[in-house]
């Protein structure tokens, strides 16, 4: 290993990258990928996967949605006992693992962090490549070109003429949308919760706005770049679970968003992985049956009725555009 990309012992991640000529090179079979269905973040990476055509090239393995474990997260995400047990949840295919928190430790004995998703092993080297996604969704869409077809290899999810809007809009949508909706959710003060709260609907405004100004039918028009990947996982899930369980009502997507909802109907109806990487099952089980200080008797919800609308229109500009009007939530966005 030519370059240090864990700090064994700690809570550190692992920081590796698959690059032609590196210490991981892309190899069709090589790689592994763990995740869990119901993870935005790993989510991101699995719905990679299939827009590149990676399905073949790189395995996994799917953890159950629940139980999660205690506050420290031990034992961790648990693998169901056979590949029936529970709908798209799989055995640890490599080593027949009971919990994700083995294969951790075969990479390091001494690991001290949390066993999150995804997880990107190399099966060659015996050890993790990766765990962090948002590292992953900037080098994954492009490291294993030299092995997948010319249609495939052109899908550019970063493209130079666009990347300063990316990295633009990446920074407020992580921090505010994408981790905003648990700092409301988790939040244990009602301060804290109205502080967490403001910023999630500052970001959909925004969002909302972005897509509607750039005409669709992608957040920055015409091409489809990774913030469509990091906001998919996100909004997605938002009426389903981030609007009850989470306290996110100030509005749902499919109401107060016509842009937003739109813009997601469409994805998951029309972009290749984005119905197949998504199980709603998954995601409103695992939110409401393993947060018992949220939701002490894990009950599930049935709505909302359906997970996700069909039908959308082609045309965004025939679309009105919504906004939530809560004075915090404007004073807040005109600082995004």
């Amino acid at each position: 290993m030519t370059t240090e990309i864990h700090k064994a012992g700690t809570a550190d991640g692992w920081h590796g990258v698959i690059t032609p000529g590196g210490d991981f090179p892309p190899e069709a079979g090589r790689y592994h990928l763990y995740v869990g269905l119901f993870c935005p973040f790993a989510h991101r990476v699995n719905l990679l996967r299939y827009i590149k055509g990676l399905t073949s090239i790189i395995s996994l393995s799917v953890v159950g949605p629940y139980p999660k474990g205690d506050d420290k997260g031990w034992p961790g995400w648990k693998f169901p006992a056979s590949d029936t047990e529970y709908e798209g949840a799989t055995v640890d295919h490599l080593f027949g693992s009971e919990y994700l928190h083995e294969v951790y430790f075969k990479a390091d004995k001494e690991y001290k962090g949390r066993y999150s998703v995804p997880l990107l092993w190399d099966k060659k080297t015996g050890g993790i490549v990766c765990n962090e996604s948002a590292e992953m969704l900037r080098w994954l869409p492009t490291a294993f070109n030299s092995l997948i077809p010319e249609e495939k290899a052109r899908i550019d999810l970063y493209p130079s003429p666009l990347r300063s809007q990316i990295d633009e809009v990446s920074e407020w949508m992580q921090k505010d949308f994408n981790m905003g909706v648990y700092k409301a959710g988790f939040a244990t003060t009602q301060e804290g919760y109205d502080a967490g709260v403001v910023p999630v609907f500052a970001a959909l405004n925004k969002l909302e706005e972005i897509i509607a100004s750039n005409g669709g039918p992608f957040i920055l028009g015409k091409q489809m770049t990774e913030l469509d990947v990091r906001a998919f996982a996100t909004v997605i899930r938002f009426d389903v679970v981030y609007v009850q369980h989470f306290k996110c009502n100030l509005g749902m997507v499919r109401w107060d968003y016509p842009v937003t909802s739109n813009w997601l109907k469409r994805m998951y109806w029309k972009v290749e992985g984005c119905k197949e990487s998504t199980d709603f099952r998954h995601i409103k089980e695992n939110y409401t049956k393993s947060h018992a200080g949220i939701n002490p008797h894990a009950i599930t919800p049935m709505g909302p009725y359906p997970n996700i609308d069909e039908g959308f229109e082609e045309d965004f500009s025939k679309l009105r555009v919504g906004k939530i009007k809560l004075p915090a939530v404007l004073e807040y966005q005109s600082k995004v």
